[in-house]
C-alpha cells in the first residue's frame, strides 16, 4: 500500500509540473509588463510570486 501511495504522490507531482511552468511564464509576463510600466508595487507582487513558483517547482521536480 504504501508503495502505491508514493508512486500516486509522484504521477501528481509529474503532472503539476506543466502548470507550474505555465504559471511561470504568465508571472514573467506579469513582471514585463509591470517593468515595462515602472509599477514598483506589481514588480515585486512578481517577484513573490515567482520566488514562489520556483520553490513549487523545485519541489515537483525533486519527487
Amino acid at each position: 500500500m504504501k508503495y502505491v501511495m508514493e508512486a500516486l504522490r509522484k504521477k501528481e507531482a509529474q503532472e503539476k509540473l506543466p502548470v507550474i511552468r505555465m504559471e511561470i511564464d504568465y508571472e514573467l509576463v506579469t513582471l514585463h509588463d509591470a517593468l515595462q510600466a515602472q509599477d514598483q508595487v506589481e514588480i515585486i507582487k512578481s517577484k513573490e510570486r515567482l520566488k514562489q513558483l520556483h520553490q513549487q517547482l523545485v519541489v515537483a521536480e525533486s519527487e
